[in-house]
C-alpha cells in the first residue's frame, strides 16, 4: 500500500485535476520575490506549476495552506481504497496498440486530452 499511495500521490502532483486554487488577496502591499502585490490586490496560485517545481517543497504540491478543504485527507484515503481494489480484483490492458498521451486538456476539471481505453476483466482471486 505504501507505493499504490506514492503512485497516487505523484499521478495528483504531475496531473491535478484542477489547476488553480481559489484566489487570494493580500491586506498590504507586499513583496513577492521582485514583485509588488499592491494592497487588495489578487493572486491566483498554479497548482499544477507548483507541482512541476523542482525547487518547491514537497508539501506545497499537495495543500492549499491551511484553508485546505477538511475532507481532503479521507478523500484520499477513499481514493488508495479504490484504486487497490480496482487494481486487486480487475486485470487491465491496453486496447488494441493504443498510444498513451498524457497530454491535458480543460474541461470542468483538467481532463486527459485523448482518453485511455482499457480493456477490463475479472480476476481469479
Amino acid at each position: 500500500m505504501p507505493y499504490l499511495k506514492a503512485v497516487i500521490l505523484e499521478g495528483l502532483r504531475r496531473h491535478p485535476p484542477g489547476h488553480f486554487v481559489l484566489p487570494h488577496r493580500v491586506k498590504e502591499d507586499t513583496l513577492l520575490g521582485d514583485y509588488l502585490v499592491p494592497k487588495d490586490g489578487t493572486i491566483n496560485f498554479m497548482v499544477a506549476d507548483i507541482g512541476w517545481d523542482p525547487m518547491g517543497d514537497e508539501d506545497d504540491a499537495f495543500c492549499a495552506g491551511r484553508r485546505i478543504c477538511p475532507g481532503f485527507g479521507l478523500a484520499l484515503l477513499h481514493l488508495e481504497y479504490f484504486v487497490a481494489n480496482l487494481i486487486w480484483r480487475f486485470e487491465w490492458k491496453a486496447v488494441g496498440g493504443d498510444e498513451i498521451s498524457l497530454e491535458e486538456m480543460q474541461n470542468f476539471t483538467v481532463v486527459m486530452k485523448n482518453p485511455l481505453m482499457a480493456h477490463i476483466s475479472t480476476r481469479n482471486i
